[in-house]
């Protein structure tokens, strides 16, 4: 089938070429745009409390102030407020209201903090129902400038923070990110090429290359959350990026090699890319559907996050598998040999390599090398009994020099800090009956009881008086450790036990959906996981025809998984001063680490199945897969790693945990798993480890009944 398709887009390059060009055209220019989103209950099922409490809050109390960022005044000399200081901050907050901004109903002054340091103003906005909505970012911009106009001479200082805000900040902040990263991948992408291959040809292949195919991707990952209701959103875009030109660029460089291989075995250009087209196609698509897979088994989650963000990635690593075989080889046929201009290192095999002595020592001592390399990884792994997820993707990701961070500083210094963000309690009759006036007291005073909890405002009822609303100020951080433990394990159970006979008690507000994400990412984990595992282990034996190879070569990347979630975790939160991992950055890092480094074991495994079909034994060809198919992986590795870091210059610390992990994922499963400990097993394995359909023997000299007939074990 690769050969034929091969032969296809070699007579015909210039049509598969026009081809390419007119769909991405005409997908382009009609796709949808990807929008932006930052309502993380918009993520959550409709089963779980705090989206409960937020229906119970639109049905019965449309009219509720939603608080979306708050002002904090301070005197700029660090002094106690004094009664002319406050009564400027009442001037400020009415002259601000009265300036009509858009989507800002209101900003009212509130008291001095108990130790007169911070007075605060809330900012009422409405409620956002559209993930996409940026108006509240940008009336806090508007905000912003006039609050600095009107507090000129008064001798306050102040801030905006809360949700609003930090949204704004973490918007201003990815912009540069993405610049960043795009720039960053490009540049490490042409460098290594440039090294490895000495040409500027296959350096700027890429580049051209995935750079037609990203916005068609993209264009498509629209199109798709317009017909499936999917709600992948722009915060992806980096991710994106990264993962078409490192995928990319790995399925190039695996065609390259075997197209330089098949020229210095004497093959002319055209016959050369069909061959590698044959011989290498197996493999890429076999890879790319491991990673398709794994990418697909995120729609299982019960986030809405994970499960747009894995059917889009699937549909990117689709596109690049297209492109990979079709348009990657009809630009390189016409190029030919001028591909590798102008260096000849193309015309001829270099000897005594690194790559050479690392296969022999490996075909030589296979026991010592698995030993030390799964030795390696399970020392690694040990650091993952430190890990400890983190939720405040805002706060923590931002610098502190930003307004809604230094803000959020000022407002700690006088009153609990989770006054940006109340826990919101709701108390619903289960008949039409109407709550008393002793009910909704005495259920204010048992909640005012909770340890965690800082204040509880006053019963708001509902129009009907079946209903009533209190907002809680906890005593910590919303999105911290404390403040989740908070609402979980304390607020929550006294709300139900204490709710008077005949109501129900719910607990919403931006705490209670991170405590009820942790509890999805937990289920996630126990069903993600495994469907993903299972669905690349049937890619690899169906690959292999083998029962036997799938379970070491998954095993083998379960210890790089291990190894590279240890190794993050004991960076970030034992040297680091990060509170934890970003909470979704396991399932990332599994599906990614999993994912990518299935695509080099198969491209190790495919070579041992090849140089065995060509009569060598397990040992001799653990050395010899290692010598041919080494420099590739070596090179794909490094350049996808590369990819990957550049996630770490955005200036973020949750994209920058995220470049180091899945840079270091794939140094481990480049140069650790697939170039060391897979060799090592399978020559240590020997012939059972193609059991039971000998995949190590050449299918044309199986006699019947699986014996081979004679002269099948010759030598290649």
């Amino acid at each position: 089938m690769f050969a034929a398709l091969g032969r296809f887009v070699v007579r015909r390059p210039w049509w598969v070429i026009l081809g390419w060009v007119v769909v991405a055209v005409a997908v382009i220019s009609l796709a949808p745009k990807l929008t932006s989103s930052s309502d993380e209950a918009s993520f959550l099922p409709d089963s779980y409390e705090s989206i409960k409490a937020a229906d119970v809050q639109e049905t019965e109390f449309p009219k509720q102030q939603n608080i979306g960022a708050v002002i904090v005044f301070r005197r700029s000399d660090g002094e106690k407020l004094t009664a002319a200081d406050s009564a400027e901050i009442v001037r400020v907050s009415r002259e601000l209201t009265a300036k009509d901004i858009p989507e800002v109903d209101a900003v009212v002054p509130g008291k001095a903090s108990p130790n007169g340091l911070v007075q605060t103003s809330m900012v009422a906005m409405p409620k956002i129902t559209d993930p996409s909505d940026t108006s509240e970012q940008d009336a806090v911009k508007t905000l912003r400038g006039d609050l600095q106009q009107e507090i000129k001479g008064t001798g306050l200082h102040a801030g905006i923070t809360g949700s609003a805000a930090t949204a704004l900040d973490e918007s201003e902040a990815s912009e540069r990110a993405g610049l960043l990263v795009g720039v960053g991948t490009i540049v490490i992408i042409v460098v290594l090429l440039l090294l490895i291959f000495r040409s500027p040809i296959i350096a700027l292949l890429p580049v051209v290359l995935i750079g037609l195919i990203s916005p068609l991707a993209t264009g498509l990952i629209a199109s798709a959350n317009k017909a499936f209701d999917m709600k992948a959103d722009s915060s992806i875009q980096e991710l994106l990026t990264v993962v078409l030109f490192g995928v990319g660029t790995d399925y190039i460089l695996f065609l390259l090699f075997r197209y330089r291989e098949a020229l210095r075995d004497g093959e002319d250009p055209k016959s050369g890319m069909v061959h590698a087209v044959e011989r290498v196609g197996e493999a890429i698509t076999s890879a790319a559907g491991a990673v398709i897979v794994a990418f697909a088994a995120l729609a299982l989650s019960t986030l809405g996050m994970l499960k747009s963000m894995g059917p889009a990635l699937a549909i990117a690593v689709f596109v690049t598998l297209c492109a990979g075989l079709t348009l990657v080889p009809a630009v390189v046929s016409l190029l030919g040999t001028k591909v590798f201009w102008p260096s000849r290192s193309w015309q001829r095999e270099p000897t005594g390599t690194g790559f050479a002595r690392l296969g022999g020592a490996i075909g030589r001592r296979p026991a010592v090398w698995a030993l030390v390399s799964a030795l390696v990884m399970g020392v690694l792994a040990l650091g993952a009994l430190g890990y400890k997820a983190n939720f405040d993707l805002s706060t923590s990701s931002l610098p502190k020099t930003k307004e809604s961070m230094v803000a959020l500083d000022d407002l700690e210094k006088g009153f609990p800090a989770g006054t940006t963000d109340p826990t919101s309690v709701y108390l619903t009759s289960d008949s039409d009956a109407p709550l008393t006036v002793a009910q909704t007291a005495a259920f204010r005073k048992s909640l005012s009881e909770v340890d965690g909890v800082g204040t509880v405002g006053a019963a708001t009822r509902s129009t009907d008086g079946t209903a009533a609303a209190y907002s809680v100020i906890l005593d910590d951080p919303p999105a911290s450790d404390a403040a989740m433990s908070t609402v979980r394990d304390d607020l929550r159970p006294a709300a139900r036990a204490d709710a008077p006979e005949g109501t129900e008690a719910l607990v919403g507000g931006i705490t209670a959906v991170y405590v009820d994400i942790n509890k999805a990412v937990d289920r996630d984990y126990s069903v993600v996981f495994p469907v993903a595992a299972l669905c690349i282990m049937v890619i690899l034996g169906l690959l292999l025809r083998s029962l036997v190879a799938p379970w070491y070569l998954m095993a083998s990347v379960a210890l790089g998984f291990g190894a590279t979630l240890g190794a993050t975790s004991f960076l970030f939160t034992q040297i680091g001063s990060q509170p934890g991992l970003m909470f979704m950055l396991p399932v990332i890092m599994y599906l990614f680490v999993v994912a990518l480094g299935t695509d080099y074991n198969i491209l190790m495994v495919s070579r041992l199945r090849e140089e065995a079909r060509a009569g060598r034994s397990p040992h001799d060809a653990a050395g010899t897969a290692v010598r041919h198919s080494g420099p590739t992986i070596a090179s794909a590795g490094v350049i996808l790693a590369g990819t990957f870091a550049t996630l770490m210059l955005a200036g973020n610390s949750t994209l920058s945990q995220m470049g180091f992990a899945l840079s270091f994922g794939i140094v481990i499963a480049a140069f650790v798993m697939a170039m060391v400990f897979t060799p090592a097993l399978t020559a240590l394995i020997g012939h059972a480890a193609w059991w039971p359909g000998h995949g190590d023997r050449r299918p044309d000299r199986l006699a019947p009944g699986g014996a081979t007939t004679a002269g099948s074990r010759r030598e290649h």
